[in-house]
């Protein structure tokens, strides 16, 4: 059994919107991520002792049931409620809102890794709650969380093929249609293997290289 380069080639085209599908779900899904993680992780440590609860049970409860379980919730549970999403923004709000949970811990992580005496130095110069985290325990935290943060980064990207369950077109349900039309599976799935990789490594050399030109300017 020989490989057939040939059916992957003529794949290439609809692989490359497959793939163009998933980074748009993964780029909006961290967008929304980022936003929720930072409200959550900062309600983490605020001294507000309600806000620390409800923080905490919205990262323990999103991190201890499965995305797929998550994206169900939403695109098939809702409408019972009387909301119908359509199913990309369903599945950016469902992995934006299971990547905040892990961001959030994330943020949190990185802002009890400062040292105590950063923020008592900064209240002692007048600074406010919130004018020392802005100015003073973020900027270092952001330093420190650069590398899981990347890391969330490319797991939400690998993570993004289960929103081929709610007939999104991305990479693994392009590679799953054309399968069905050529039936080549080995070619096809090592093509959407690759392209996966491509953009994983792509992520994780941007990271990098951020988090050297950070190290750099201090």
């Amino acid at each position: 059994m020989q490989f057939d380069f040939l059916a992957l080639y003529r794949a290439i085209p609809a692989l490359v919107f497959g793939a163009s599908m998933t980074l748009r779900v993964t780029v909006l899904s961290i967008i929304l991520g980022l936003l929720i993680g930072l409200v959550a992780g900062l309600a983490k440590v605020w001294p507000n002792r309600i806000l620390r609860i409800i923080a905490s049970a919205y990262i323990e409860l999103v991190r201890g049931t499965p995305l797929l379980v998550q994206i169900f919730l939403v695109y098939f549970g809702l409408p019972a409620l009387g909301l119908n999403l359509d199913p990309f923004i369903a599945g950016v709000i469902a992995m934006g809102i299971n990547s905040g949970a892990y961001v959030g811990e994330i943020v949190r992580g990185g802002i009890d890794s400062i040292a105590l005496g950063q923020m008592e130095a900064a209240r002692s110069l007048g600074m406010t709650w919130w004018q020392a985290m802005y100015y003073v325990i973020l900027p270092q935290a952001f330093v420190r969380i650069l590398p899981p943060l990347g890391n969330e980064f490319i797991a939400l990207l690998k993570d993004s093929s289960l929103v081929s369950t709610i007939a999104i077109a991305e990479l693994t349900r392009t590679g799953q249609i054309i399968i069905t039309r050529t039936f080549k599976s080995f070619e096809i799935w090592s093509g959407v293997a690759l392209f996966y990789f491509a953009m994983t490594y792509a992520i994780a050399r941007a990271v990098k290289h951020s988090e050297e030109r950070l190290r750099y300017s201090e």
